[in-house]
């Protein structure tokens, strides 16, 4: 049977007082008007709908308005991102359903559903300013599950010590078509600015070998920094997703076109 919009509005002023109200988008679908809201003071989107797993539920929903504010601040653009999405969402019991958050409750508990739901949709907006470090705890786990799980093709080794009385290793060692390849993950300034003296000394040697720089965000380091890779490293990526979507290609470019760097 369809919802019954009148006894929801009854449940929710008992609970909730005059404070929340109800509008009827279109049929079946519902608005609910609370005095809960973003940090820009715009109401957070929650709609009611009868669930369609099961008619005695209702299901408490955004219709994807909750991901497309966070996309107008903040791209979920990396497998860590994500992560960290999916854990909020599952933390606070919400379901993702092609972008629609929802969270199917019934009838007695609709006020402490509202008020979960809401709260979840105010951390998803506000990833933005607190995911980034979590973001950076893992990207090195990240680049490390990307190079021994998509990168087998190229024998990777990691901590690899080129010269064994220098104190810097390589994050990971390449090898294709008798030619070696060295990858560094860089974090931040410091992390920059010892892979950049390591490729002069390395460079001194001589060894052979291409130097490839997968950076977390390169518009993270300072200019010094930046330029000082520049002129050492042979490849550089902006940031991870980029390293997936182009590095194996790249090494098998390299290997056939590039001689080896002294």
């Amino acid at each position: 049977m369809p919802m019954n919009i009148q006894s929801i509005k009854e449940g929710l002023e008992r609970t909730a007082g005059k404070s929340f109200d109800l509008y009827e988008r279109r049929p079946g679908e519902h608005q609910l008007i609370t005095p809960i809201f973003h940090e820009d003071a715009d109401m957070v989107d929650i709609y009611l709908q009868e669930s369609p797993k099961d008619p005695r539920l209702i299901r408490i929903c955004d219709y994807g308005l909750t991901l497309m504010r966070l996309s107008y601040t903040y791209d979920v653009n990396t497998d860590s991102k994500q992560r960290i999405l999916d854990g909020i969402l599952a933390n606070n019991g919400v379901q993702n359903d092609n972008g629609n958050l929802y969270l199917d409750t019934t009838p007695e508990m609709l006020y402490q559903g509202v008020l979960q739901f809401a709260g979840c949709a105010q951390k998803v907006c506000n990833m933005r300013y607190w995911s980034r470090e979590i973001v950076r705890s893992t990207f090195y786990e990240d680049l490390q599950l990307h190079v021994i799980t998509e990168m087998q093709q190229f024998s990777p080794v990691p901590d690899v010590s080129p010269i064994p009385e220098y104190p810097t290793t390589i994050d990971w060692l390449l090898s294709y078509n008798n030619r070696n390849f060295y990858i560094f993950g860089v974090r931040g300034n410091d992390k920059a600015k010892v892979v950049a003296i390591s490729l002069l000394e390395f460079q001194k040697v001589p060894l052979s070998f291409i130097s490839i720089i997968v950076h977390e965000d390169i518009e993270d380091l300072g200019n010094k920094e930046r330029l000082y890779l520049t002129r050492n490293a042979d490849r550089q990526y902006p940031a991870l997703p980029d390293f997936k979507d182009r590095g194996i290609a790249d090494i098998e470019r390299y290997a056939i076109v590039q001689q080896p760097h002294y």
